[in-house]
């Protein structure tokens, strides 16, 4: 299971690459697989402001639906267009080309549920 050390990440298989006031999120390795094969992603919240914990969107597989949750408090600004024709992206490329969003960090927003990559891997065996 690919899982970078430099990224953070979440009980809720998310994975958050913070560079200054700006991070880029997407789903881990082990989310991607646990899914199967990605048919559509739906993120509506672009230019919203989002709490810690909100959902900012979704991910469909073919035989299920899963919420995504914001690991961070702040306004999310980007989405990546590529996953509209491409949602494979998720399953092929989870930590590169399948980012989902970039969201613009709130002042203060609290990081300390951010799980380092042997956290993760201690949560997912």
């Amino acid at each position: 299971m690919n899982t970078p050390s430099e990224l953070k990440y979440t009980k809720d298989h998310e994975w958050i690459k913070i560079e200054g006031n700006v991070a880029t999120i997407g789903i881990t390795d082990f989310a991607q697989g646990e899914l199967g094969d990605i048919v559509y992603v739906d993120i509506d919240t672009v230019d919203d402001d989002l709490d810690n914990g909100a959902v900012f969107g979704s991910v469909e597989a073919v035989k299920t639906v899963s919420d995504l949750f914001l690991p961070i408090a702040g306004k999310v600004t980007e989405f990546n267009s590529e996953l509209e024709a491409q949602p494979e992206l998720l399953n092929t490329d989870p930590y590169g080309d399948g980012w989902i969003i970039k969201l613009e960090i709130a002042d203060g927003a609290d990081q300390s549920d951010l799980l380092s990559a042997e956290e993760y891997q201690a949560i997912i065996g």
